[in-house]
């Protein structure tokens, strides 16, 4: 799935059958387009935090998951894109792996088949109350089978399975949720990489853990993996990211603000490696004012399922992908200061079928599709990537129409 552009599964036509007309465009690249060279394209990789499936979506996850959607869906218009999210680099975190012993040893063995990704995700919340430390040496066996067989705890593959079922809905493209997606390289090819680089600090050989080096740009040392070579996120990411990121002119990381100080430094890193790599940080979703970790079970009432049955009951499925859009990207913008209000939410979802209700589609002449371009074009600024907030701001801006019959297909439906 990684390295290749697609149209949204879900909504393709038999090949050579009408396309309906809400149906997204084909993004060049895919199954609709011609496999020839694209010369004088940018290569751009788009690399989004990933969300530790044991828990429902939350307004703050389909916040991100929209902006990173609509940018690559809009950047694929103008550039060679790959979207690279693979929830199997981020497995062997504490995090995920602590999880997955707790079930076990709470619960044995369980079915969970059949379990909605909020009775999941009250298992994880107690399981963050606990608070239990698990021993490296039992955290050992689950690793083991990540990194040798790629197993997927049942707990989390079900819920990466359900989180698949409602991208779909959703629209959003899926860059393999449940698919293996190893990263290309161990952690000790990665300090072998990085270490004459100047760029880490080794010190398992004397009993420390192990650092990444930017204190030259004037960032703290930041650690990466204990001393047993135990990994954390950040050092996850770099397996993943350095292998591929001299392959591409340009790295986006789109990450929660909270992240803000790692990603600086994640940036730092792989910029050494040859790429101009760009952080589009994007605030959370506040909940009555608070922005609080899904940890404490913050998505009661509002997880993506919950919002899906709810609008789902008065809307189709169009209106809902769109009016998504135009409420977590445009209305909420990048910060973090609204709190999440369903009564917004079904405002934009309302204006959305009022904007669908007088679209047509029309046949993709090549004035429209350079009318497209053009639009697109003017969203990027100084980077390869197209804005999303510039974007959907920009379809319902008034003095400045967009190409509404061209952009909706290929970017917001």
């Amino acid at each position: 799935m990684t390295g290749t552009v697609e149209p949204i599964p879900l909504l393709r036509g038999e090949r050579g059958a009408p396309r309906p007309p809400y149906a997204p465009a084909p993004l060049p690249g895919g199954a609709d387009a011609p496999a020839a060279p694209r010369h004088g394209r940018p290569r751009v990789l788009l690399a989004p935090v990933t969300v530790t499936p044991g828990k429902p979506l939350t307004p703050s996850h389909l916040k991100g998951l929209f902006w990173v959607d609509v940018m690559y869906r809009a950047t694929a218009r103008l550039a060679d894109v790959t979207y690279r999210y693979s929830p199997t680099t981020y497995h062997p975190t504490d995090q995920t792996l602590g999880f997955w012993e707790y079930l076990d040893h709470t619960l044995g063995d369980t079915d969970y088949s059949q379990l909605s990704e909020e009775e999941i995700g009250e298992l994880y919340v107690g399981y963050r109350a606990d608070g239990r430390q698990t021993p490296v040496s039992a955290l050992r066996p689950y690793l083991d089978a990540i990194e040798q067989h790629g197993w997927v705890h049942p707990s989390s593959a079900r819920v990466l399975e359900l989180w698949s079922a409602q991208y779909a809905r959703l629209g959003m493209h899926d860059p393999g949720l449940t698919e293996h997606q190893p990263p290309g390289m161990t952690l000790d090819e990665v300090l072998d990489r990085l270490v004459p680089l100047g760029l880490c600090l080794d010190m398992r050989e004397y009993g420390g853990p192990v650092y990444l080096d930017a204190t030259r740009y004037g960032l703290p040392l930041r650690q990466i993996a204990t001393a047993q070579g135990r990994p954390n996120y950040l050092a996850c990411a770099l397996r993943e990211l350095v292998p591929l990121v001299p392959g591409y002119d340009e790295v986006v990381l789109l990450y929660d603000r909270e992240l803000e100080p790692d990603y600086q430094l994640l940036q730092r890193v792989l910029a050494e490696l040859g790429p101009v790599v760009r952080r589009v940080p994007v605030g959370r979703v506040p909940i009555d004012g608070q922005i609080r970790s899904a940890r404490h079970g913050d998505w009661r009432g509002h997880s993506a399922g919950a919002l899906l049955e709810a609008l789902g009951a008065d809307h189709d499925g169009p209106a809902l992908r769109l009016g998504m859009r135009l409420y977590f990207i445009a209305t909420l913008g990048p910060g973090d200061r609204q709190s999440f209000r369903p009564d917004l939410l079904r405002q934009c979802v309302v204006r959305a079928e009022r904007m669908l209700g007088s679209y047509e589609a029309t046949a993709g002449a090549a004035a429209a599709e350079a009318g497209l371009t053009g639009f697109l074009e003017r969203q990027r600024g100084d980077h390869a990537y197209v804005d999303p907030y510039r974007l959907t701001s920009g379809l319902l801006a008034k003095h400045r129409p967009a190409p509404v019959h061209e952009l909706l297909p290929a970017v917001f439906l």
